[in-house]
Formats: C-alpha cells, structure tokens, sequence
C-alpha cells in the first residue's frame, strides 16, 4: 500500500524525475538517476521515511527501496556482517 510521501524516480524527456507518488508535478530534476535517486532519498528521510520506487528506462520497476524510518513490510531475512 502506498503512502502519501512515497516516491518514484523516473525518465521524463531528456531528464530524471523525483515525484511524490500522489503529486502531479515532479518535485525535482535532475542529468543523472543517481542525483534524482539521491534527491528522493533525502526528501523521504526528512519527512519520516517512506518507499522509493526506482524505473527503468522501459518505465518497469527496477529497485524498491524503504528509507527510515518506514517500515519495511518484507524485511530481508539475513543480514551482511
């Protein structure tokens, strides 16, 4: 279920999007996916977590990501040390 403050980073035109999910404006663009991604990332975190949704060049979903302090409903089950 997606929240107000959720996001997505996405192609449009010559540029990569930061919107909201329920916005009908980007929030910002950005050359390169990384800074969109970045942007969102800090956005999330300031307003208290939330899901990032990362797509594609083809628009499908490559990489969802829960920023603290979201929580995540299907946390990963092992952990790196």
């Amino acid at each position: 279920m997606t929240k107000p403050q959720d996001r997505s980073v996405f192609k449009r035109g010559g540029k990569w999007a930061n919107k909201r999910n329920d916005a009908d404006r980007a929030s910002s663009l950005h050359d390169t996916q990384r800074e969109a991604e970045q942007a969102a990332r800090d956005m999330l975190k300031n307003q208290g977590g939330g899901e990032l949704s990362t797509h594609g060049l083809d628009g499908r979903i490559r990489s969802k990501d829960t920023i603290p302090p979201g929580n995540d409903p299907n946390p990963p089950k092992d952990t790196e040390h």
